[in-house]
């Protein structure tokens, strides 16, 4: 089993600081320098990338759904997770997501994004008062919220680390015949891994949003229908 349990490189302070830990350190520094390098030299690709998020979060969020306010949290994790992924084909590295800690910590990001969206745009008491109605649903709620953070984190962690298994089981049987296509079998399931990743994410988010936005909205015909039959009434 010490070939699939992280694995301790060194301690600080009598901190074990493993192997997914300095993958995820790497990861992290690449995407700081990249992120630096398009901003400074080639702005058109971080514009590229930005529509390409936008266009995943769009596509799961309703109609008119102000999709920028979400990018900062959803684009970060798309950029992570397909990094992340497939980060297991270069040398001495390891996908930090075939570690359970890295995905649970992603999916508990989620889980808090989920409700200070929603409370962003309904107001704690909105939102509150919509997952309490009727007040026999909550725990119902509580155990939806809870067990789909679960899932998240499960679903991402078996998907990569069962691809790292197959791949590395393969690769020792036939080591000199299929690297390349195990490498792009990798990528394919890392980036597959991290778009329906994205998706989910946009789609928890959208659940905490939606209700309001389509709330706000009819509250505003009601105001402008008032209006104006109001005003038709003076001008009779």
């Amino acid at each position: 089993m010490d070939s699939v349990t992280p694995q301790v490189i060194f301690t600080i302070f009598g901190l074990p600081i493993t192997d997914t830990v300095i993958s995820t350190w790497v990861i992290m520094a690449v995407i700081i320098v990249f992120a630096w390098f398009i901003r400074k030299y080639k702005p058109g690709i971080a514009e590229i990338i930005i529509e390409s998020i936008s266009g995943i979060i769009a596509s799961v969020m309703p109609d008119d759904t102000k999709v920028l306010r979400f990018l900062p949290i959803l684009g970060t994790l798309a950029l992570f997770l397909m990094i992340a992924n497939i980060f297991s084909i270069f040398p001495l590295m390891v996908a930090p997501t075939a570690n359970i800690n890295t995905t649970f910590a992603l999916a508990i990001v989620v889980f808090f994004a989920v409700h200070v969206y929603g409370i962003f745009v309904r107001g704690f008491w909105g939102y509150v008062k919509n997952v309490a109605t009727p007040v026999f649903i909550l725990p119902l709620e509580i155990i939806s919220q809870v067990s789909r953070t679960i899932s998240l984190s499960i679903r991402l962690f078996g998907n990569i680390l069962s691809t790292d298994l197959i791949v590395a089981i393969i690769f020792s049987l036939i080591p000199f015949f299929l690297p390349l296509p195990l490498a792009a079998l990798s990528i394919l399931t890392g980036v597959l891994q991290a778009y329906i990743f994205t998706v989910l994410a946009s789609l928890y988010i959208a659940s905490a949003v939606e209700v309001e936005e389509k709330e706000t909205e009819r509250r505003r015909l009601k105001r402008e229908a008032k209006l104006s039959s109001q005003l038709t009434e003076r001008i009779n």
